[in-house]
C-alpha cells in the first residue's frame, strides 16, 4: 500500500509568528503546561531545536501511545514552516514512517491559517481507517484550539 496523506487547516486570529513560537519554539514547555493529559513532557535528546534535533515526547495518561521520538527535518522561522518525522515509538507500529509538515500562512485579518500535512507510510498491507484519520484530526485540532485559547488569555507568551 502506498503513502496515506491527509491535510488539515485551522484558522486563528493570532499572528503567525506567535503561533510558530507557541507550537514550535515553545511547544516543549507550553503544550504540557496547557494540556498535561495529552502531552506529559517533551525532552530534547540532541540538538538545538533546528534541523537534526531529536526529541522524546511522553504522552499523557489517556493517550493511545506512550511515547515517541521525533526528528526535526526542517525549521524556517521566517517562512513559518516546520517539518518533523517520527523515528521511534509505539506510534510507528504498523508504519514504515510518519511525517508532518506545517506551514503557517498569514491571513488578511492579522491572524493565520495553520496548514498541516500528515504522511503515513504503512508497513505491508496495514491500513489506516477513515475513523483513525478523523480521530487524529480531531485530536490535533483540539490541541491547537486549547493552546490558542491559552494564548488569547496570555498574549505575552
Amino acid at each position: 500500500m502506498g503513502a496515506i496523506t491527509y491535510d488539515m487547516e485551522v484558522t486563528s486570529s493570532i499572528p503567525p509568528a506567535q503561533i510558530l513560537k507557541a507550537f514550535v519554539i515553545d511547544r516543549d514547555t507550553l503544550i504540557p503546561k496547557v494540556l498535561p493529559e495529552a502531552i506529559k513532557s517533551v525532552q530534547t535528546l540532541q540538538g538545538d531545536g533546528g534541523a537534526g534535533t531529536i526529541k522524546l515526547t511522553t504522552f499523557g495518561e489517556g493517550s493511545k501511545h506512550k511515547c515517541v521520538k521525533h526528528k526535526v527535518d526542517a525549521l524556517d522561522k521566517e517562512n513559518f514552516t516546520y517539518s518533523y518525522s517520527i523515528i521511534e515509538g509505539d506510534a510507528l507500529d504498523g508504519f514504515e514512517s510518519i511525517s508532518y509538515h506545517i506551514k503557517i500562512v498569514p491571513s488578511p485579518d492579522g491572524g493565520c491559517i495553520c496548514k498541516n500535512r500528515s504522511i503515513y507510510c504503512p508497513k505491508g498491507d496495514n491500513k489506516v481507517t477513515e475513523e483513525e484519520i478523523k480521530s487524529g484530526k480531531d485530536k490535533a485540532s483540539s490541541i491547537f484550539k486549547a493552546v490558542e485559547a491559552y494564548l488569547l488569555v496570555n498574549p505575552d507568551c
